[in-house]
């Protein structure tokens, strides 16, 4: 019996068919600006191998005023279509279709050739945009459409157009950045004549048997955002130009309010979907934070859409939807949408890739090659070094032992998992549980490997990750309440009212986090997340932001002090799209947040500190429990051993480098390793 019966029912468009309900929604990689079409192909055939229904290309500009940066890929002339045709055709050679999504990024293009249909800047980017005139607006529309005409001849099997995101199309709809007055501004019959004039530009220069997918945004979160009345009546006005399928957009770039990061809810933008439901009569598309087969087949059984769109989770897995066909869920690789090695890498001008699956956008150099030969490979320490590099040997044919000296595997994701809001690394846990039975590697926890243990082995491979970082700080000898972080993940330690974090990092953000939390985690109770946020029904409220949002506090019972040494911004080394909303989270908790900060002592009433390097204003935090998170260091004592002894053995993860405790590069190192043995 088919699990998913929703998820796997064709959809018949008339013209077209998709196999199943299931779409690989639109990211930009960064590898079309590589120039290496190979590796592109490549990244689409191995998704489309995976039996996804309809995948979507990363925002491709229509000109270079549009672009969202200098150097983006563009469909613009003979030769872009010669080298789309070559993913095309490996695409539909796979069994899947594809569409080319056309992004014009209007105020938010990194460049001085921004336009825009007012001069109004944007707050993520430095650039003013110009202001178009008559003519650029025809321009704009007469390149969107030629783009779109062009991904035709390319072999497209149609186009999505980019109405949302806050993105040009998304611009002249809103008061927010459109203050003309003339036939393009002021009424909203106006401001939507520029999306419809695309659409309509887009189906006659097409015909009617390609596929036209608007992604409209549904909800911006922005001030002065659309209604939820403009929503649907630029919805009925899109079927009726010539859209086939709405895809939703959930929030503006520049918006305030986390959308896709793991501490959002799953499925958490599914009801306003499901309030246009029934409003058209075309399909229409649910999107964000959908990682699961489980969750995709409840969000089109509860009618909220027609499809589901999952982007990241086919980095973390090509072969999603072809597992879940085949009754195959726990073996999964789960996307943890932690952005680190995905949006992270994008908006900071690297190629993108997966923190789960080192291989995204690496298909054709990291290769994962049988064995001619099985090799005994022995492995100490189950973290995220360990695990990668054992599942990944097993799965080239080795015969892995794994020693790990706790009673789990896990490592430091062990207490990520209990950090409000990442609740995903549970099921991270869970796969590489699954995964070690299914590839029979020799698992032997809580035992503690020595050199006698690894004798007799083809290769010895040292993940044993970190210990904590020792700290100095006078009277801290003879003090009672202070304790290290792990104490307060592992033995739940007794924790005072008040608390002084000495350390800023990553721990001391979670610290924070997993202390100030008071109930049930938003990440598992929608109804309180939306809350937290100041996310209403844009039915009530324009753009569907309370308008309180800002006065909004929920205080912890307890006063907390997060510190650190550097005179800088707290949190400056976060993820460069997740840092805001932890800073955020905690600031709406009340936590106080100090940089620039000297430990000077601990006395009996708490943590003296003094500020800068003149360590001025001596100041005593009256707190009970002083946590410390200043940082850790590679635990060498069983490399030292087999050193002594002149065994060969490698090492990786954070025995190798310890720095910000970065599960990225220890998957990746991991990974690599295995590789090549």
């Amino acid at each position: 019996m088919n699990q998913f019966p929703n998820l796997f029912r064709p959809l018949d468009l008339g013209f077209l068919t998709l196999k199943n309900r299931v779409i690989m929604g639109s990211m930009h990689t960064g590898l079309e600006e590589v120039g290496d079409w190979n590796r592109i192909v490549e990244f689409y055939k191995s998704r489309a191998l995976g039996e996804v229904g309809l995948i979507i290309t990363g925002g491709i500009g229509p000109n270079l005023e549009g672009s969202v940066l200098p150097g983006a890929a563009m469909m613009v002339n003979e030769k872009d279509v010669k080298n789309h045709k070559m993913v095309t055709e490996a695409v539909h050679d796979a069994g899947s279709k594809m569409a080319m999504q056309i992004l014009h990024a209007g105020r938010y293009a990194y460049s001085d050739k921004a336009v825009a249909p007012s001069a109004v800047k944007a707050p993520i980017s430095p650039f003013s945009p110009l202001e178009l005139d008559e003519e650029g607006i025809e321009k704009q529309i007469s390149d969107i459409s030629r783009s779109a005409y062009l991904a035709q001849c390319a072999g497209y099997d149609g186009v999505e157009i980019m109405g949302s995101e806050g993105y040009l199309i998304n611009q002249f709809l809103v008061c927010h950045t459109n203050k003309r007055v003339d036939r393009w501004g002021g009424s909203y019959e106006n401001r939507m004549r520029f999306p419809l004039e695309v659409v309509k530009r887009i189906r006659k220069d097409v015909g009617d048997k390609f596929l036209i997918i608007y992604r409209l945004s549904l909800i911006d979160l922005i001030p002065e955002g659309s209604s939820w009345e403009e929503v649907i009546c630029l919805g009925k006005k899109l079927e009726n130009a010539g859209v086939n399928i709405i895809n939703s957009g959930i929030g503006w770039h520049e918006a305030r309010i986390p959308t896709i990061a793991t501490s959002v809810p799953r499925s958490a933008f599914s009801w306003v979907t499901k309030k246009l439901y029934g409003e058209v009569s075309i399909p229409i598309i649910a999107s964000n934070r959908i990682n699961s087969p489980i969750i995709a087949e409840a969000v089109l059984e509860d009618k909220c859409a027609d499809l589901v769109s999952l982007a990241r989770p086919f980095l973390a897995d090509p072969e999603f939807v072809k597992k879940a066909k085949q009754g195959r869920t726990k073996e999964i690789v789960p996307c943890i949408a932690c952005n680190q090695a995905c949006l992270d890498h994008t908006f900071s001008m690297k190629l993108t890739s997966c923190l789960v699956n080192p291989r995204a956008c690496h298909e054709t150099s990291l290769v994962y090659k049988k064995v001619k030969k099985s090799k005994k490979i022995a492995v100490v320490g189950a973290g995220p070094a360990g695990l990668s590099f054992s599942i990944t040997a097993a799965q080239r044919g080795h015969k892995v032992t794994l020693y790990e000296e706790r009673f789990q595997i896990g490592g430091q994701l062990n207490f990520a998992k209990l950090i409000p809001g990442k609740e995903e690394f549970i099921g991270l846990i869970d796969f590489y549980e699954n995964e070690i039975a299914r590839l029979d590697i020799q698992l032997k926890t809580d035992f503690k490997a020595k050199k006698n243990d690894l004798l007799g082995f083809d290769h010895i491979i040292l993940a044993t990750g970190v210990i904590p970082r020792k700290t100095d700080i006078p009277g801290q000898s003879s003090a009672k309440n202070i304790i290290g972080y792990q104490e307060v993940f592992e033995k739940q330690a007794n924790i005072g009212k008040k608390v002084a974090i000495i350390g800023a990092g990553g721990i001391g953000f979670d610290i924070a986090e997993f202390i100030s939390n008071s109930g049930t985690s938003a990440t598992l109770d929608l109804q309180k997340w939306l809350k937290d946020w100041g996310v209403v029904d844009p039915e009530l409220e324009r753009g569907g932001l309370s308008q309180s949002r800002d006065h909004e506090q929920y205080p912890t019972d307890r006063e907390i002090y997060l510190l650190q040494r550097k005179n800088e911004r707290i949190g400056k080394k976060l993820g460069k799209t997740t840092g805001w909303i932890h800073r955020k989270s905690l600031s709406k908790k009340g936590v106080q947040m100090i940089s620039g900060v000297n430990y000077e002592k601990i006395s009996s009433e708490g943590l003296v500190v003094s500020f800068g390097d003149a360590k001025e204003d001596l100041k005593t935090l009256k707190v009970d429990t002083i946590i410390i998170c200043a940082g850790q260091e590679p635990e060498k004592k069983l490399a030292n051993s087999l050193s002594d002894s002149k065994t060969d053995f490698q090492i990786i993860g954070g025995a190798d480098i310890a720095k910000e405790l970065d599960a990225k590069r220890a998957i990746d190192q991991g990974c690599r390793l295995a590789a090549q043995i």
